[in-house]
């Protein structure tokens, strides 16, 4: 699994990093299913939730997410979190599949970042199970193939929806994303980015490449690496 290192929105300047609920769903639906998961992160070392996805945030936004807070819980979780490798540290023959975790970070450190792009492309092109959730799907807007075509070339595919970030941004009241991924996947020629009800589960798999619509579409994205991995 793939994190944001921490970081600072240039939008709206508050910390970023990843969202707990796309971290903690899928971890639980591997770690179910009998896997072994590694998490990594753009820069290695300490990684932070974003504040709205802590259940224990003063704001309330994820008080009702348990499955983060018993996370939250356990010791080796904590130092999961405290001490991650950077992504290109690692080899992608030492894995079974790639998950790339959401958050309000990925908008700023997954978008154009090169080592990604080559680790998630080597994941896919060897046919392995290759999964990104809500913004972090913005790394398919650019990714391309070992060909140059984009990766999203004749797929279908999801992703953080426009009128997901206009509740968001209504429920903060100011715009909290520098740009759309539903926008701009809609102005790629050649690919088609779906959506489903606002925060409903929604994952699509087509072929090895497999995406989650949002923070509650996690473990049905990871659902979904389980049942090509189990083949």
């Amino acid at each position: 699994m793939v994190a944001s290192s921490p970081a600072v929105s240039g939008q709206t300047g508050w910390p970023i990093g990843f969202w707990a609920a796309e971290l903690t769903h899928p971890l639980r639906v591997f770690q179910e299913a009998g896997y072994e998961v590694e998490l990594v992160s753009t820069e290695g070392g300490k990684l932070e939730m974003d504040g709205y996805s802590n259940p224990a945030d003063v704001s309330g936004y994820s008080a009702h997410d348990i499955i983060s807070l018993g996370y939250m819980q356990q010791e080796w979780f904590s130092s999961m979190l405290g001490n991650t490798r950077k992504l290109s540290d690692v080899s992608p023959d030492d894995y079974a599949a790639i998950f790339l975790v959401g958050g309000q970070g990925p908008m700023y450190t997954f978008r154009g970042n090169k080592a990604l792009e080559k680790l998630f492309t080597a994941f896919y092109e060897s046919g392995k199970p290759s999964a990104a959730v809500c913004h972090s799907t913005t790394l398919l807007l650019e990714a391309k193939k070992s060909n140059g075509e984009l990766l999203v070339k004749g797929k279908t595919w999801t992703g953080f929806a426009d009128a997901e970030e206009e509740y968001a941004d209504q429920a903060v009241g100011m715009k909290i994303q520098p740009y759309r991924i539903e926008a701009e996947a809609r102005k790629i020629p050649g690919t088609t980015f779906k959506v489903a009800a606002p925060f409903s589960s929604y994952a699509i798999a087509d072929g090895n490449l497999i995406t989650g619509q949002q923070q509650n579409s996690g473990a049905a994205a990871a659902e979904l690496v389980v049942e090509q991995l189990n083949r």
